[in-house]
């Protein structure tokens, strides 16, 4: 996890007996975002002990946060993600706690120092490369376009889609509306990598010029490429056209697939 926005001197959280004597003397952050249900709480302040962070969710949420804990356990032999301190699952909530990773967002470094953009998409290039070479065969988790797409019928079903956060393009457009389409760029031949699911700028640490590990890993599995490519390159929308191109080139492609790239970016508003 990293440094974010947070609420100071909030409330804990509600612990189980076994982690709550290994966070008394902590000092509780909040952060202001994180994942969607999920507590989300920066831990600091004890004397001789690392920061950490703890996310805490109910029901579904309890359900996303054992899948993240589940995929940080085997990437970990691959690419650097937070470490899994400990993790408490009862049939209806969960409790993960992680170590914190250094660094600063990728967001934030090229917020900050807009100087050194390139650079900056040249070292998420580069970690992006390095997360798809990792043997498709070792991977257990399927994430691919037909799993997405099932899930995503299930929250439009449910209502769970929030169309206020659709992208420029698509603004006043309904769930329906993507999903239908979606539809039309359908068959899809897929790329299979293993993907982080929400490779976005703000998921990714950059310390000394370089990335230095991935969090929020909750989606991570086997698909196309492009399901990364195309939340890096919308991300990377607002710092300029140059900085998305860069990218493309440095991950190894001089012409990007526009099919591809468009559908990743319909099915990820359903998210």
């Amino acid at each position: 996890m990293r440094p974010s926005e947070h609420r100071p001197g909030c409330v804990a959280a509600p612990l189980p007996a076994s982690m709550a004597a290994a966070l008394a003397g902590y000092t509780w952050e909040r952060e202001a975002s994180g994942e969607s249900g999920a507590g989300v709480y920066r831990l600091h302040g004890k004397k001789d002990c690392p920061d950490l962070f703890l996310k805490h969710g109910n029901d579904a949420v309890a359900d996303q946060i054992t899948d993240e804990m589940t995929r940080m356990l085997w990437l970990v032999r691959y690419i650097p993600v937070p470490e899994v301190v400990q993790f408490v699952r009862t049939p209806d909530r969960a409790w993960l706690l992680m170590s914190a990773m250094n660094g600063v967002t990728a967001r934030h470094m090229l917020e900050s120092q807009p100087e050194p953009g390139p650079a900056v998409v040249d070292a998420l290039a580069a970690f992006l490369r390095r997360l798809h070479a990792i043997p498709v065969s070792a991977c257990p988790f399927n994430a691919d376009h037909t799993v997405r797409l099932r899930l995503a019928r299930q929250r439009i079903d449910a209502g769970a889609v929030d169309v206020d956060d659709f992208d420029d393009e698509r603004e006043g457009w309904t769930a329906e509306q993507v999903w239908e389409a979606l539809q039309r760029h359908l068959p899809l031949v897929p790329d299979p990598v293993v993907t982080h699911g929400d490779f976005s700028l703000d998921n990714l640490m950059i310390h000394d010029g370089a990335v230095v590990g991935c969090i929020d890993v909750g989606r991570a599995g086997v698909a196309d490429c492009y399901q990364d490519l195309a939340i890096l390159w919308n991300s990377l929308g607002e710092f300029g056209e140059a900085l998305q191109e860069r990218m493309f080139l440095q991950y190894g492609l001089a012409v990007p697939d526009q099919r591809k790239l468009q559908f990743h970016l319909l099915l990820d508003e359903l998210f």
